[in-house]
């Protein structure tokens, strides 16, 4: 459920601004410390709902500029907001009055909130946590030597002593950066003149080894066949001789024959899919 965003029409929103623990005064951090209380010792019912929703219009404007340090990552800063909105919710169900603050608490936990759908939303590749949190430290270092360096991209080593990183961490990370967004099968090769796509890059299944690997499987019930039988499968499926020319041939009857090919292809097929007689691939 999307939470409203607009703060307007709500008394707690009003309330004088409050310093943080920080030392800043912030206009989004209004004084509702008696609202908690009331909060915590309402039972379940529609005034303890109205109360949490007064609250919740009432910090909505902290928990949009948290979602502002955001912004510029690849998601909307609309969508930010409500992320940040549903940390706020979380954090006032679960504030305990008596422990503190309530700017305190709910900082981090909508902070918590956004990383994690960064983390669980936004990456087109699902990397292992680690290696997300090497990615951010790259791109912090490699911001802050930027900052510092005459304008030359810095190397992995100046980045792996800047963020007491192996450089080999740094690599890790390095790539997960690419993995953040993904390119499009159908993209052009930027060398091609021919309009070929990635996807003309890939290569395809060949079913030639699936094959090789029936045929090894049946190699050994071939082998153990009667020599007849074997010349018989052989004049069929190899020299493609109708059953009527290899009865004739043979000075049998046709219906022989089909009995013939019938009973040992089966006898063939039952030893190569019987337990432990498939080749190793």
């Amino acid at each position: 459920m999307l939470v409203e965003t607009s703060a307007h029409g709500s008394d707690l929103a009003a309330a004088r601004p409050r310093v943080s623990a920080g030392g800043r005064v912030h206009d989004d951090a209004p004084d509702t410390a008696a609202d908690f209380a009331r909060l915590a010792a309402l039972p379940e019912g529609p005034e303890r709902d109205a109360v949490r929703d007064e609250l919740t219009k009432a910090w909505l404007p902290m928990a949009h500029r948290i979602a502002g340090r955001f912004r510029n990552r690849g998601e909307s800063l609309e969508d930010l907001r409500q992320v940040a909105a549903l940390g706020l919710v979380k954090a006032i169900d679960r504030f305990e009055p008596g422990r503190g603050a309530f700017e305190s608490y709910a900082v981090p936990t909508i902070t918590g909130e956004i990383k994690r759908h960064f983390r669980d939303r936004m990456w087109a590749l699902r990397v292992p946590r680690r290696v997300q949190e090497l990615r951010n430290k790259v791109r912090f270092a490699r911001r802050d030597l930027a900052e510092t360096a005459s304008g030359s991209t810095p190397s992995v080593a100046e980045i792996a002593a800047h963020a007491g990183l192996t450089e080999e961490e740094v690599n890790a990370g390095l790539e997960a950066l690419e993995s953040f967004s993904t390119l499009s099968l159908d993209a052009e090769m930027s060398s091609s003149d021919d309009g070929f796509s990635l996807a003309d890059t890939i290569g395809a299944c060949d079913e030639a080894y699936d094959v090789v690997v029936d045929r090894e499987a049946a190699k050994e019930g071939l082998r153990r066949l009667p020599e007849r039988e074997r010349a018989i499968l052989y004049m069929r499926f190899f020299e493609d001789m109708t059953q009527s020319r290899i009865a004739e041939r043979l000075g049998i009857s046709q219906m022989h024959v089909s009995r013939i090919i019938s009973r040992c292809c089966a006898r063939v097929r039952d030893e190569a899919l019987a337990p432990g007689s498939q080749p190793e691939r």
